[in-house]
């Protein structure tokens, strides 16, 4: 499977009748900060992987003042399902291994950035 920064993957279970069953999502690359993202499009919404937004966006932030800041903004994760899971492992979003992974929408993930930018090195 190859995946380009400009394009996206339909990655939706098809029916019987050959139509997609609710639950359909893409994937595709989002460029962050200098940094691409591997992105689930679920009913609508960039969701990222936490795990790669935590190793490769806020890799020189500790976890836990990350997670303070989830905790102040409000920002809830949701677990992602088997089939997305995969998905992530196929564009290298989430390491092979993984048996679990949180997602965070693109809106909670700007607002993240945007309280952490005091918290990180200059570029």
């Amino acid at each position: 499977m190859f995946l380009t920064c400009e394009g996206s993957l339909a990655m939706a279970p098809l029916g019987y009748s050959g139509q997609t069953r609710p639950g359909d999502f893409h994937a595709g690359y989002q460029e962050i900060q200098g940094i691409n993202l591997g992105y689930l499009q679920i009913n609508g919404t960039q969701m990222f992987a936490l795990a790669q937004v935590l190793s490769d966006l806020f890799k020189d932030i500790p976890r836990a003042t990350i997670s303070k800041k989830m905790e102040s903004l409000k920002i809830k994760s949701r677990r992602c399902d088997l089939a997305e899971l995969r998905t992530l492992k196929a564009i290298n979003s989430v390491p092979t291994r993984a048996v679990k992974c949180s997602l965070i929408s693109k809106a909670d993930l700007e607002a993240l950035c945007t309280s952490c930018k005091s918290l990180s090195p200059r570029r």
